[in-house]
């Protein structure tokens, strides 16, 4: 079995939550089991030890891009920044509201988190609509950084997030899409 239908078959799908009609994917199966995490990281691990696509920093969002992010920062032996919901840094930041399905939300950055021309991975668990990873995004570039590729575990591309970011530019990597369902 490849690593995508490996770590496929280790999501679990809960109906109806957290409203009815809703399938969500829920990746914590796959860091409970050691073995399974392994899989998971060395597959990341692997692509961003190419020489052309590895970056400078990687560069989580809240919060289960933290995890994945955190880790494949430390397996190749670069930085690793949060971008957090507002209100949640302590340092001077920047921020970018994006619009949600019933409302807005709004993401912050440390000013010193990146160096412009870093080249930065940005990291979450999952693509939906793509407004959090393209807030991402944008911060990112705010401070002069470069966002070379974003990198998720899971895309639902029938809500159209991947879509909306390859067009506003964004490069992506994921392991697992869940069209259909």
């Amino acid at each position: 079995m490849d690593s995508s239908a490996y770590l496929r078959s280790h999501i679990r799908t809960v109906p109806d939550w957290p409203a009815p009609g809703v399938q969500f994917r829920d990746i914590t199966p796959l860091l409970q089991d050691p073995k399974v995490f392994r899989v998971l990281i060395d597959t990341f691990v692997h692509r961003y030890m190419d020489k052309h696509l590895r970056p400078d920093v990687v560069a989580g969002l809240d919060a289960r891009g933290f995890i994945i992010g955190s880790v494949l920062a430390y397996e190749l032996g670069v930085g690793f920044v949060p971008i957090r919901k507002k209100g949640k840094l302590p340092f001077t930041t920047v921020e970018e509201t994006y619009e949600l399905e019933y409302g807005s939300a709004t993401v912050e950055l440390h000013t010193d988190a990146v160096r412009p021309g870093d080249r930065v991975l940005l990291v979450d668990d999952l693509i939906a609509t793509g407004g959090t990873m393209m807030a991402g995004k944008r911060l990112l570039e705010k401070l002069g950084a470069t966002v070379m590729e974003g990198a998720a575990i899971v895309d639902l591309p029938e809500l159209q997030g991947s879509r909306r970011l390859r067009e506003g530019g964004l490069s992506l990597f994921t392991l697992v899409d869940f069209s259909g369902h």
